[in-house]
């Protein structure tokens, strides 16, 4: 009889073992699920913030590239006007002696 008792108790604790083996394995695999999930979130937040950073590093490197050919366009633009300028009296010059030729 006394045997019988210590079967079935050290049945029932392999029960209980088994059961919270079962319990601490799907905690653990919760929480492995959680911290998967936040590090997802964490990485698609830093790849974020990656692409804004190296979209205002193309803004701002295109903007500077705009302000320096707009520099260059201007700085031609005098150029052409005071050759053209400076041509001016000898066409005329030219004109003039074509019309009273």
């Amino acid at each position: 009889m006394e045997l019988i008792k210590k079967i079935k108790q050290a049945e029932a604790e392999a029960k209980e073992i088994v059961e919270q083996a079962k319990a601490n394995a799907a905690k653990q695999a919760e929480e492995l699920k959680t911290r998967r999930q936040q590090s997802l979130e964490q990485a698609g937040q830093e790849r974020k913030k990656a692409i804004k950073e190296a979209e205002a590093a193309a803004e701002s490197a295109a903007q500077t590239e705009v302000e320096k050919l707009r520099a260059e366009a201007e700085q031609r633009l005098k150029e052409l006007r005071k050759k053209a300028e400076a041509r001016i009296p000898t066409a005329v010059a030219k004109v003039v002696d074509y019309l009273r030729g």
